[in-house]
């Protein structure tokens, strides 16, 4: 090879044209200057690095885009999907059976919207509405307002079938009677001293139907309750317990009535070591926390 540029390149620009200039080194031509070499199509330069790839990656992170919307709106339809189906409205009577309790969401009823003497009315005609109404049932016959001849009546009256209301009215007349009022520190008629807060108050934990077919249910309300007098100078104060009525349940007309109901002792929980509240606190929460309509 001579020092004069004479390697077989040449000196001319013919191997420019027309093609891509390449950032070879070359030889310096004859005045001086480095040339500039045009490699062969296909094959890279090896001072320029690697080629990227064009629209290559553009291509990818679109159909990643596209693929990622898809995955979303399939979610979005699984999650609102999960809400559909009966809302327990009607009078269906399918059977709503369940295999097991459902210990943290409500099972699907719709709630209740009337009320019959400001107990709940109009649950569903299925068994999931009978157990509904078995809660709240539970609740109003173990109100306060039991003790007080009429809003007793009142309850029993919304509450148990037409062709029992009699009978069960002088039990529960028999069983709230002044007598009884007076031995738990009530007034004979059945409201609270002065400076005392009668507290009769039943929380249900849960509900079960034991047996159930079109017009008839049985339901069975594990519950809670709070009762006592709240107060300074009660001797009486408001205490807790456990208990399980059973209701024997039938379709009168357009609602759940009761025909028959059992109580007995718990499943009753360890109790956990809470100091218990002042009389002024525990009266206040009766007084400004209120009541639930009960359902599934």
């Amino acid at each position: 090879m001579s020092l004069d540029g004479d390697d077989g390149y040449g000196s001319g620009g013919d191997h420019g044209r027309g093609g891509r200039a390449g950032r070879g080194r070359g030889n310096p031509d004859d005045q001086g200057r480095p040339t500039r070499t045009r490699l062969p199509e296909g094959e890279g330069d090896p001072y320029d690095g690697p080629r990227r790839g064009g629209r290559t990656g553009v291509t990818s992170r679109n159909l990643m885009t596209v693929v990622g919307v898809v995955v979303l709106l399939v979610a979005a339809i699984a999650f609102a999907n999960r809400g559909g189906g009966n809302d327990g409205g009607g009078s269906g009577k399918a059977a709503d059976k369940s295999t097991g309790a459902q210990a943290t969401a409500p099972t699907g009823v719709k709630p209740v919207d009337g009320k019959n003497n400001g107990i709940a009315k109009g649950f569903a005609h299925t068994e999931q509405g009978a157990q509904s109404a078995a809660a709240n049932y539970a609740v109003a016959l173990s109100s306060d307002a039991m003790f007080r001849a009429e809003t007793r009546h009142r309850i029993v009256a919304a509450v148990y079938a037409p062709e029992v209301v009699t009978a069960r009215q002088g039990d529960y007349d028999q069983a709230y009677s002044g007598e009884r009022a007076v031995k738990i520190g009530l007034k004979a008629d059945g409201t609270a001293p002065s400076g005392l807060t009668f507290v009769s108050r039943t929380n249900p934990a849960g509900t079960k139907a034991t047996a159930y077919k079109d017009d008839t249910a049985t339901v069975a309300v594990w519950y809670s309750t709070l009762f006592g007098l709240a107060g300074e100078s009660s001797k009486n104060p408001v205490s807790e317990g456990w208990y399980t009525s059973t209701f024997q349940l039938k379709w009168v007309g357009d609602d759940w009535k009761v025909t028959a109901f059992s109580q007995k002792d718990g499943p009753t929980p360890v109790g956990r070591d809470q100091a218990a509240s002042s009389a002024k606190d525990m009266s206040d929460a009766v007084q400004g926390f209120g009541g639930f309509t009960y359902a599934r």
